[in-house]
């Protein structure tokens, strides 16, 4: 992996405040795509340490600068770790405008993949996901970079 993926890839801070001051003057913003109760896929359950058949809370976003998607991103929470959060108040808002404000938040270790999302259909190099704490409360969020971001910011192909 390049040097300038990496800094994006292994970054541990809010990547909402990466992407917008990346893209400045570009407009920030986040378009929900699908949001509901569901069933993770075995791969995200495991991560959570969830059973597959349980329930949980599933949440796919695109992240555009202007009118370009450069990130895709899914979060999935197991309803027993809610903790009576309203994460399905956020509407187009990213979810980590709320985690980051989290005085106690840990983030697990960042996995990294060089498939495309597997939640969508989105051409792109590169790919994370990690597990979010906040006291009980649990998120899985996974993010992926797409070309139009790579295009834009000159990012190598990998």
């Amino acid at each position: 992996m390049s040097p300038e993926w990496w800094r994006w890839v292994a970054s541990r801070d809010s990547l909402t405040a990466r992407l917008t001051e990346a893209g400045y003057p570009r407009r920030f913003r986040v378009r929900l795509l699908d949001q509901r109760l569901g069933r993770p896929r075995r791969d995200e359950a495991q991560a959570l340490g969830l059973s597959p058949t349980r329930l949980a809370w599933l949440r796919e976003v695109a992240l555009h600068l202007d009118d370009r998607t450069w990130v895709v991103a899914r979060s999935v929470a197991p309803l027993n770790r809610l903790r009576g959060q309203r994460l399905d108040r956020l509407g187009e808002r990213s979810l980590g405008s709320w985690l980051f404000r989290q005085p106690d938040l840990e983030r697990g270790p960042i996995e990294v993949s060089a498939d495309p999302a597997p939640f969508r259909a989105a051409p792109g190099p590169w790919g994370r996901r990690s597990v979010f704490r906040h006291g009980r409360f649990a998120v899985l969020v996974q993010e992926f970079f797409l070309e139009a971001m790579m295009d834009d910011l000159a990012l190598p192909p990998r």
